[in-house]
């Protein structure tokens, strides 16, 4: 014994130190023996000895966690062992009822896993695992403590049924979902509604921490009744405002009566605010209930039943003022116009009183900004869709939306004004800061605000001309203060957003000449702020109203200039002749009109103009702003994509400066100075991308002009190589690479042309190239550095519109891969050098520079522009060395980093599959348990839920396959020039001999993704597993027959002939008419067998389970 309490008295030590230890190492050396634990025999029993003998709630704790691991493992324990472990923690939590809560919940989490794992197994022809409700029953009995922990056996139960376990099959999660819905989700239902309706029955007591724990726990247990996953959707709960809850049908009877929901409403009505809150959640789901649950009759009833609960909400707020009942009100809103037409909502009685309630509800709550500023997407998202809908009602009734819209309208832009003199005085977070939101805001306030759309531009015009008169008033004051000026210009940079809203608006709703012509209105008066901001320039300045700028700038663009509108912008100047202006034209000349007697701006070509100064004078005043840079240059870059406005800009002064003089001296951002930190180089690559695509329009085949252009790059490239051949401050030199290595990536992203391409390889090799491979080889270490090389050498690499298709005397594209290869070769050998690197440094310093480095030699090996069996034939070892850098690069990396990293997996897998289409010899050359890796790598990847990445596998596999099997049908057959590709076949075959189960398990993942899983890419799948079957003919037949054997008596006869079918008309060769042949018949096959399987939802007979066919 002494012993026995010596272990219990290390275990407390270990769970001290695992849950409550503050020192990092312990906590990991707690880790490795609590594993430890888990794997040894002695694991039950230890467990047992915590919960019996542990001192302290962290050893019951413990024993819980192990207990979960343990009957969660795929090769699960005994029956009779696990109804043992089932009813040894329902005794010791009856026993024990004043447990920790958390003590609790982790126990009840294990009964949960057991019942929902064992939920098909017979013994006797009864279910042994689904005796758990009838057990829980017992509880509910007993004292309010063990009604509680009923309840949350019961909570637990229904989220571990409903939580998808990616390691299992899913079509077993369906399953076992699907029969736990329904046979025993309703009556879980109805019991809690049940202990709800007992609750209100009696006088509350409140005080009662026990009774307000029950109702909590009852409440929680609806909830989780209601968020059920009905028809295996797996809706993404980030789509909050999409949610429909799809309620079985057999529960129609519960949701028509009335008492249901009178029941949640009065439960929010009686309950405090934490409780109330979860009644609120509840009412949520029920407003979400599918609309194909009711007859019309029935779902106007159900409708007018939510209405009348909101009615007496909103004239009793008093709840309202907990930020939890208030932001799950909101949504309550929201669910209200997402499951139910505008048209059905004006028929309710109730609609005019609370339509009026709920837009005083919403202005008082725009007004109030700073409380819960999260649960206003909400009631905008309610507004949006109600505006929105309002061209297609056809009721008669009066929608009143032209009467509240416009006072929302107003709220929000009054109440966001208003709200800044509080930030600045009071030195709150800016809600501008937070553009996510602004912008999710604005887009929603845009279809509101185009509701009488009159009285939103006189209120923002009226709004904007008295700022802009104050700020002008304390510009020129001598002594503006701070405070004041700061209030103004936030008020100003609200009003720029609110207008660029209002004006990209147009692009949504159905516009009219009027609504043009205000738009010109507003704008007129921020290209005016916009000419007075820059004036100013660079003694005062401010960021927000900068960003406001290009925000609007930006939905101008969209909305009125463009290529769609290139027509239109030269007939503004005939307006003395209207008949002759198109339709369309007009409309862009109503926007002009008022812009061109103000400011003098006629047309689309001289608001680029405009647009291209504001451009320079960022580039010029802002440079140590990365935000205000960063965004400048997205817009420069959204300017260039278009061919139509290209030919407009490249006549504009500018742009021709821009051309001429991209340089830190003229723009500097482009500087290399302490004072720019690595990451806010990132934004030259946009810069350089956005100019080249601006000299391209005119640069055809002038070289001269090309190096005019890279001559601010060739004097830096020539500094560096100086430096590099005498003692240079690395830092210095470091900063100048990295910038040269952003420019050049962006110059050689936008030259898509033959003969632009070859002018900047010209220009680059074989001077410059070099350089690049020594500051890899140099720092090596340091990602901040060679992410940016390699990245410019993957993009040299991309054959993108073939403008690597060299001329044929030209060795170029050889010469390429040649400086790919080495630098490549470089970073793999030096990154390998690191050693050992901690997890969360694994994919910054090393992962990320392989997954480079393989998406640059997949372009190589892809692009067409380079014969690798030239290397050989010459004894250059480039291409060699290269694969090998592969294959050391690869073997540093574990299976699981491989598929973790989705960059890494993205560029791995389809490298892969460049190589087995057209270098299977270099496959086949590798050493065994190199080639056994990259099997494994791929059976993996099979199984992965991305789908680029699963294709890819498919794709790999096939490849293979079909080499192995025309290897094999060649047998005999062996002329002399072939003997070097016999032996390669010959190698392939001798480890697949070896190694039988490597294709064997491959062709079970297929199977089983075919008959069990949601199969996305069916017909990748189908192309490998006709080889597979070919190849392993017997293990086929033995994978039918464990299938079918697997399945009840009745549905025997019907999978087997699945199968025949499957293989019907289907010959032994691999030519493409028959592997066409076989994918025909697999896509049949699929649908047959899940007609076969379904039928069975629990009710009797075997479960069809995946794992049976991966043993």
């Amino acid at each position: 014994m002494a012993l026995h309490f010596q272990s219990l008295a290390e275990l407390e030590v270990l769970c001290t130190h695992l849950y409550i230890g503050t020192d990092l190492a312990q906590r990991i050396e707690a880790e490795k023996a609590l594993l430890e634990l888990i794997d040894s025999p002695e694991c039950l029993s230890k467990c047992q000895l915590l919960l019996e003998q542990g001192t302290t709630s962290y050893a019951q704790l413990l024993a819980a966690t192990c207990l979960s691991k343990l009957v969660s493992r795929v090769s699960p324990l005994p029956v009779e062992q696990r109804i043992d472990i089932r009813n040894y923690i329902l005794n010791y939590v009856a026993s024990r009822p004043k447990l920790p809560a958390f003590v609790i919940q982790a126990l009840t989490q294990v009964i949960a896993k057991i019942t929902k794992l064992g939920w098909f197994e017979v013994q006797k022809d009864q279910f042994v695992f689904r005796e758990i409700i009838a057990d829980v029953k017992k509880f509910l009995q007993g004292t309010v403590e063990h009604c509680v922990i009923g309840v949350i056996i019961l909570s637990e139960l229904t989220q571990e049924m409903n939580l998808v376990d990616y390691s299992r099959p899913s079509a077993k999660h369906r399953k076992t979902a699907t029969s736990f819905r329904d046979t025993s989700l309703k009556d879980i239902l109805v019991l809690a509604c049940a202990l709800l309706k007992e609750v209100l029955a009696k006088p509350l007591n409140l005080q009662d921490q026990d009774q307000q724990n029950l109702v909590m726990q009852v409440l929680k247990l609806v909830l989780n009744c209601l968020n059920f996953d009905f028809i295996g959707s797996s809706a993404d709960e980030s789509a909050d405002d999409l949610c429909t809850v799809q309620i079985p049908t057999t529960w129609r009877t519960i949701f028509l009566e009335p008492e249901t929901l009178d029941l949640f409403f009065n439960l929010y009505h009686s309950l405090p605010p934490l409780l109330s809150q979860l009644a609120l959640s509840c009412l949520v789901q029920f407003a979400s209930t599918r609309r194909s649950l009711f007859s019309s009759p029935e779902r106007a009833k159900y409708l007018s039943n939510l209405i009348k609960g909101v009615k007496r909400i909103l004239e009793n707020p008093q709840g309202l003022s907990d930020p939890g009942n208030y932001h799950e009100f909101c949504r309550f809103l929201a669910r209200l116009k997402t499951n139910y037409q505008l048209g059905e909502l004006v028929m309710v009685k109730e609609y005019p009183e609370v339509i009026r309630l709920i837009a005083n509800f919403t202005i008082t709550s725009l007004q109030h900004w700073e409380f819960a500023p999260n649960s206003v997407h909400y009631l905008l998202t309610l507004w949006q869709r109600m505006v929105a809908s309002v061209p297609f009602v056809k009721s008669t009734e009066p929608h009143l939306l032209d009467t509240y819209a416009p006072e929302i309208t107003k709220a929000f832009i009054t109440s966001r004004l208003e709200s800044v003199a509080i930030v600045v005085r009071d030195h709150l977070d800016d809600p501008l800061d937070d553009t996510a939101t602004v912008f999710q805001q604005l887009e929603q306030l845009c279809t509101v605000s185009r509701c009488d759309y009159e009285k939103t531009c006189a209120l923002l015009v009226r709004l904007f001309d008295q700022n802009a008169q104050n700020y002008q008033k304390l510009l020129h004051s001598a002594s503006g203060a701070t405070v004041d000026m700061a209030i103004q210009e936030g008020r100003l940079a609200w009003l720029v957003y609110l207008v660029g809203t209002v004006v990209g608006g147009r692009l949504t709703y159905t516009s009219t000449d009027e609504h043009d012509a205000m738009d010109g209105e507003l704008s007129c008066r921020v290209f005016q702020l916009i000419s007075l901001m820059d004036t100013g320039l660079p003694q005062s300045s401010n960021e927000k109203i900068e960003l406001a700028i290009l925000w609007f700038l930006d939905q101008f663009r969209k909305t009125y200039v463009g290529d769609q509108l290139q027509r239109t912008s030269k007939v503004v100047r005939l307006r003395s002749d209207v008949s002759r202006v198109p339709e369309k034209a007009w409309k862009v000349v109503k926007v002009y009109a008022r812009m061109s007697e103000v400011l003098g701006i006629m047309d689309d070509s001289h608001v680029l103009e405009t647009f291209v100064t504001k451009i320079v004078t960022n580039l010029k005043y802002w440079g140590r702003c990365e935000p205000v840079i960063s965004r400048t240059l997205q817009f420069l870059n959204d300017l260039s994509v278009g061919y139509i406005l290209l030919k407009k800009l490249v006549k504009i002064d500018a742009v021709k400066f821009m051309l001429k003089n991209h340089t830190s001296e003229h723009f500097p951002f482009l500087g290399i100075s302490d004072s720019y930190s690595l990451s806010d180089f990132r934004c030259r690559t946009t810069f350089y991308t956005a100019l080249t695509r601006l000299l391209m329009v005119e640069l055809g085949e002038d070289e001269d002009e090309f190096e005019n252009f890279m001559l601010p790059l060739t004097v830096s490239f020539e500094t560096v190589l100086q430096m590099f051949n005498n003692n240079f401050k690395q830092e210095d030199v470091k900063r100048m690479l990295i910038g040269l290595a952003r420019d050049l990536r962006g110059i050689a992203f936008a030259l898509n042309t033959k003969t632009s391409y070859t002018m900047l390889f010209d220009w680059m090799y074989p001077t410059y190239l070099p350089l690049l491979q020594q500051a890899v080889e140099r720092w090596y270490g340091e990602p901040a550095c060679t992410t940016p090389i390699l990245k410019l050498m993957a993009e040299l690499m991309q054959n993108r519109s073939q403008r690597l298709n060299f001329d044929v005397s030209s060795p170029n594209g050889i010469l390429l891969f040649r400086e790919a290869s080495k630098m490549i070769c470089t970073y793999g050998n030096q990154i390998l050098s690191l050693g050992s690197l901690s997890k969360d440094q694994m994919y910054p310093m090393k992962l990320k520079g392989i997954s480079i480095c393989y998406s640059a030699l997949k372009s190589a090996l892809c692009g067409n522009y380079v014969s690798f069996g030239v290397f050989k034939l010459y004894g250059d070892n480039h291409f060699d060395n290269v694969l090998q850098a592969f294959v050391k690069m690869l073997l540093s990396v574990s299976h699981s980093d491989l598929l973790q990293y989705r960059k890494l997996s993205q560029a791995y897998y389809p490298l892969l599959e460049c190589l087995t289409q057209d270098h299977m010899s270099f496959i086949t050359d590798l050493e065994p348990p190199v080639l056994l890796y990259v099997l494994t790598s791929v059976s993996e990847g099979l199984t992965t839920l991305d789908t680029v990445v699963s294709s890819s596998c498919c794709t790999s596999l096939d490849y293979i396959v079909t080499y192995l099997f025309r290897h094999i049908a060649k047998e005999g057959k062996k002329p002399l020039r072939c003997r070097e590709a016999a032996q390669a076949g010959q190698r392939l075959l001798h480890f697949m001999q070896q190694n039988p189960d490597v294709l064997q398990q491959m062709m079970s993942v297929l199977m089983n993704t075919i008959v069990f899983e949601d199969c996305r890419n069916q017909w990748s799948v189908s192309r490998p597993l006709l080889g597979l079957i070919l190849l392993h003919e017997k293990y086929f037949s033995e994978l039918r027959a464990s299938l079918i054997d697997s399945q009840p008596l009745p549905k025997q006869e019907g999978l087997a002939q699945c199968f025949r079918n499957l293989m019907e008309g289907v010959e032994q060769n691999l030519s493409i008419k028959n592997r066409d042949r076989f994918t025909q018949n697999l896509s049949v096959f699929r649908r047959d067998v899940a007609e076969v399987l379904r039928g069975d939802s629990g009710d009797g007979g075997a479960e069809p389970c995946g794992l049976d066919m991966m043993s």
